[in-house]
C-alpha cells in the first residue's frame, strides 16, 4: 500500500479492482461460476456442512493476466491484500444469496485459496529464508506430523450481570491474516488477554454458547529424502492450519502447501537475542501423486532381457538380481476384495550374500532410480523409526504420531541395507508392513492405522561372514521363516573364482575408469543415441525413470486363462521340486508368480492382459531365485538372430570381439557414433527455422501423448524436411534437453 494514500481509500481501490477481477465478464467468467458452484446449497444448513466446498481456489497465472502489479503485490504483501480479496468475494456472494448478508460466521467460513506458479517462491523446508518472510510460498514436503483438530477461539462474548450489557472480543494469533494482528506465542495479543472485567472493573461471565469457534491443526512438514542433499539432515517447517483445511493431509502424505510465511517471536526473542521461529499459516493444500502424465512407450521383443542391461550399468553380471530388481520397480497389481481383504501387488526382494558382491550398490541404484525410495540401514534403525512413534507435543502436552520410514515411503520404495545387523526386536515391527502393507498403532491412548503401501529390498551379509555352500540357507541367514516367507524373492549372490567370470568384471571395471570425463557429460539425446549403436543399449536414467513411472500407475493389466494355467504348473512344479531351495515354498510363492507376471505385462505396456510370455518369465525369475540356478535366456539368443539383418556391416565381428574380452574396442564404437550423431546433424545444416518446423510437428503429433514414433514425425515432415535434417534437429533438441530419443520413439521432456 502507498504511504501517502489513506487506508480507507487505498482499500477501496483494492475492493475495486479484486472486484473487477472476480466478477469478470458480467458474471459469466470462470470464477464468477464457481463462485454460484459454492452457494448453490438449497439452505443455510446444506451450506454450513463441511461437504460443501467454500475456498475459491484462484490462479495467480490467471490474476497475472488480469494486473501482473496486483498479483505481485498480493504475493509480497499478502497481509495487506488477502483480507480485502476475500471481502470482496463475500460482497459478491452477498449479492447472489442474500439470506447470507445477516450472517457474519457464515460469510467468513468463504474463503481465497491461491495456486499457480510461484516461480522463485516455490520451494522446500530449506528454501525457505528470511527473505520470504511475510510473502505467500509454495512449500513442498512430506507430512510427517499432524495434530489433533482443536477449536480456536476467534470471538468471545461476555455478559455484565450489572450493567446487563453483553461484551465482544476479537482474538488474533498467528494465524490471523490481517495486518494488524500480533504475533506472539499467546492465545491473543498483548494488552487484550481473555477479559474478566469490562472497563469499570464489573465481573464479566462468558456466554460460551455464543462464542465463535474456528477449526485448528498444527502439521509439520519435511524435506523430500531424494531432494534432500547428501550428508545432511532433511529440514522441516510447522504449518498452522485451518477451518476447511483441517484434516486435508495425514502423516506420510507428500503435499504441496501455499501459505503465508510468517516469523513468530518467543523467549529468544524477548530476552534481546532476536531470535524467531518461523511457521506457514497454510492457504491452499493439494496432494502430490508423484505421477505426472506419460504417454505410452511400445517396446518391440524380449523387453525384460533388453531393458534390464539399464539396471546398474556399472556393475558386471547378476543378469537375473536386475530382471527382478525391474521388475521390482514396477511392481504388480493391487487388489482389495468385496470381504475387505487387501493383497499387496508390490514385491519385496533381499539379497544375501558374500560382501563385496555389490549388493549396496544395487540398492543405491535403486535408490536413484524409483519415483519415491527411502534409504536405512539396519544399525540406524529402529522398530519405531520404520513404522511410526509416539511424541509428545513440549507446548500442550497432546501426543501424535511421526511416520517412520515405512509410512514416508507410501507408493514407493524402502532400502535397507545391513539388514542383519537390525535386532530381532525391530524386525519383527515390519512384520505387518511387509505383508498388510499397514502400521497399526495401539499405545498412549492413540489407536490408528497408517498405510504403508511400499516395496521392500533389503540386502544381508551371511552369518559366517561368507557364504558357507556346506550348510542350508536358513543357517547361512539366520532369519525367522516368517520373515523370509515375506520376501517374494531371495537371492543367494556368491563370490565365486572363476577365470573368465574374473576376465569380465576387470575388463568392465577398466573400460568404466577409461571413459574420460567429457563423455559423461553427454545430453541425454546423445546417451539415447549412443545407447542405441551399442550392444547393450543402455537407457538414461532419465528415460528410465519416466517408463517404469508411466508403467507402475498407468498399466493395469487382467490375468489371461493360459497365464493362469502356467502359474499354476509353475507352482506345482516349484512344490514338488524341493532340492537345492533357499526357502520353504508357501502358497506365498504363488502370489509372488502373480505379481511378476502383472510385472512383466505392465514392462510390456499390455493394458489389457497379462499373457503366457509373462507368467513364463515370472516363472523363470522365481526358480533362479529359488534354485540359484536358470536354463540358458534363449530369448537374448532369437533376438539377435532377428536383429542380425539390420546390423550395420562388422557389427557381428564387433559384438563377437565384444563377448571374447575386446570391451575397449566396443568403448570406442559408442563414442564415435556419438560423434558421427554430432557431425551429422551440423552436416545437415540444422537452422532455427527447422528446429521450429520439427518442434511443430511434434506438437501437432503429440496432442495429449509425449511419446512419438520417429516414422510418424519424418512421415509428418516428407516433403517439408529431409530425413537427414530431421535427424539433425533431434541431435539439436536433444542437447537442449527438450526430447529424449530411444529405440525408435521421441519422448517430449
Amino acid at each position: 500500500m502507498n504511504r501517502g494514500t489513506p487506508i480507507a481509500t487505498q482499500q477501496q481501490e483494492l475492493m475495486r479492482r479484486f472486484t473487477t477481477f472476480l466478477d469478470a465478464d458480467n458474471g459469466h467468467g470462470v470464477l464468477a461460476d464457481r463462485i454460484q458452484q459454492m452457494v448453490q446449497a438449497p439452505d443455510q444448513e446444506t451450506l454450513a456442512s463441511n461437504d460443501t466446498p467454500k475456498r475459491l481456489i484462484v490462479s495467480l497465472d490467471h490474476l497475472r493476466d488480469f494486473d501482473s502489479d496486483l498479483a505481485q503485490d498480493v504475493i509480497e504483501h499478502p497481509v495487506d491484500h488477502l483480507p480485502v480479496f476475500e471481502r470482496a468475494m463475500q460482497d459478491l456472494i452477498m449479492g447472489i444469496r442474500q439470506d447470507l448478508s445477516a450472517s457474519k460466521r457464515r460469510l467468513a467460513d468463504f474463503r481465497i485459496g491461491l495456486d499457480g506458479a510461484f516461480g522463485s517462491r516455490h520451494v522446500s523446508p530449506r528454501g525457505l529464508n528470511a527473505g520470504l518472510v511475510g510473502g505467500v510460498v509454495r512449500v513442498d514436503g512430506i507430512v510427517t506430523r499432524a495434530s489433533v483438530v482443536r477449536p480456536r477461539l476467534v470471538l468471545s462474548v461476555h455478559y455484565c450481570p450489572i450493567t446487563k450489557k453483553f461484551h465482544e472480543k476479537t482474538f488474533r494469533d498467528n494465524a490471523s491474516v490481517s495486518s494488524l494482528a500480533m504475533f506472539t506465542q499467546n492465545a491473543g495479543m498483548p494488552g487484550s488477554s481473555y477479559p474478566t472485567k469490562d472497563e469499570d472493573g464489573n465481573p464479566l461471565e462468558t456466554e460460551f454458547g455464543m462464542c465463535w469457534y474456528r477449526d485448528s491443526q498444527r502439521v509439520t512438514i519435511q524435506e523430500m529424502p531424494e531432494k534432500s542433499p547428501p550428508g545432511q539432515l532433511p529440514r522441516s517447517v510447522e504449518v498452522l492450519i485451518e477451518s476447511d483445511l483441517c484434516d486435508a493431509c495425514k502423516p506420510g502424505d507428500r503435499v504441496s502447501i501455499s501459505g503465508i510465511f510468517r516469523a513468530v517471536g518467543g523467549a529468544a526473542s524477548t530476552s534481546g537475542s532476536g531470535m524467531f521461529s518461523t511457521f506457514v499459516v497454510a492457504n491452499h493444500i493439494s496432494l502430490l501423486s508423484g505421477v505426472e502424465g506419460r504417454s505410452s512407450y511400445s517396446q518391440h521383443g524380449h523387453v525384460l532381457s533388453r531393458m534390464s542391461k539399464s539396471i546398474a550399468p556399472s556393475i558386471c553380471g547378476h543378469d537375473f538380481i536386475k530382471k527382478a530388481i525391474l521388475l521390482f520397480l514396477i511392481g504388480g497389481k493391487e487388489r482389495n476384495l468385496a470381504n475387505g481383504t487387501h493383497l499387496r501387488g508390490d514385491l519385496n526382494i533381499m539379497m544375501v550374500g558374500d560382501p563385496s558382491t555389490a549388493k549396496s550398490q544395487l540398492l543405491r541404484f535403486i535408490m536413484n532410480t524409483a519415483p519415491l525410495a527411502v534409504s536405512t540401514t539396519g544399525r540406524g534403525s529402529s522398530g519405531v523409526g520404520l513404522t511410526a512413534a509416539v511424541t509428545t507435543d513440549q507446548d500442550t502436552g497432546d501426543r501424535h504420531l511421526e511416520a517412520g520410514a515405512m509410512v514416508l515411503a507410501d507408493r514407493g520404495v524402502v532400502c535397507i541395507d545391513e539388514f542383519d545387523k537390525m535386532s530381532d526386536e525391530d524386525r519383527v515391527a515390519i512384520h505387518e508392513v511387509m505383508e498388510q502393507q499397514t502400521v497399526t498403532i495401539a499405545k498412549a491412548g492413540i489407536h490408528a492405522s497408517l498405510n504403508a503401501r511400499c516395496s521392500v529390498v533389503a540386502a544381508a551379509n551371511p552369518v559366517y561372514g561368507s557364504y558357507d555352500k556346506t550348510r542350508p540357507p536358513n543357517e547361512n541367514i539366520a532369519l525367522p521363516d516368517s520373515l523370509l516367507s515375506r520376501f517374494d524373492l531371495l537371492f543367494i549372490v556368491l563370490d565365486i573364482a572363476d577365470k573368465e567370470r574374473d576376465r569380465q568384471i576387470a575388463d568392465h571395471v577398466l573400460r568404466g575408469h577409461r571413459t574420460d570425463t567429457g563423455s559423461r557429460r553427454r545430453s541425454a539425446r546423445q546417451s539415447a543415441r549412443q545407447a542405441a549403436r551399442s550392444e547393450n543399449k543402455i537407457l538414461s536414467p532419465k528415460f528410465l525413470r519416466l517408463y517404469i513411472s508411466y508403467a507402475k500407475h498407468r498399466v493395469n493389466p487382467v490375468l489371461s486363462r493360459e497365464a493362469c494355467e502356467h502359474i499354476a504348473q509353475s507352482y506345482q512344479s516349484l512344490r514338488q521340486n524341493m532340492l537345492e531351495k533357499t526357502q520353504h515354498i508357501t502358497a506365498r510363492c504363488l502370489e509372488t508368480l502373480i505379481r511378476l507376471a502383472t510385472a512383466h505385462a505392465k514392462l510390456r505396456l499390455d493394458k489389457r492382459h497379462v499373457l503366457r510370455e509373462d507368467a513364463v518369465a515370472a516363472a523363470e525369475v522365481l526358480r533362479f531365485a529359488l534354485f540359484n540356478q536358470a536354463e540358458p535366456d534363449k530369448s537374448e539368443k532369437e533376438d539377435e538372430i532377428q536383429a542380425a539383418p539390420a546390423a550395420r556391416p562388422g557389427s557381428r565381428r564387433r559384438r563377437r570381439e565384444a563377448s571374447e574380452g575386446t570391451v575397449i574396442q566396443e568403448s570406442e564404437e559408442a563414442e564415435g557414433g556419438t560423434q558421427a550423431g554430432t557431425q551429422a546433424g551440423q552436416a545437415a545444416g540444422v537452422v532455427e527455422e527447422d528446429v521450429a518446423k520439427v518442434m511443430e510437428a511434434l506438437n501437432a503429433l503429440r496432442g495429449r501423448e509425449s511419446m512419438i514414433k520417429t516414422e510418424a514425425l519424418l512421415e509428418k515432415l516428407r516433403g517439408t524436411l529431409d530425413e537427414g535434417k530431421v535427424l539433425g534437429v533431434l541431435d539439436v533438441l536433444g542437447e537442449r534437453d527438450i526430447v529424449v530419443v530411444a529405440d525408435g520413439s521421441i519422448f517430449i521432456v
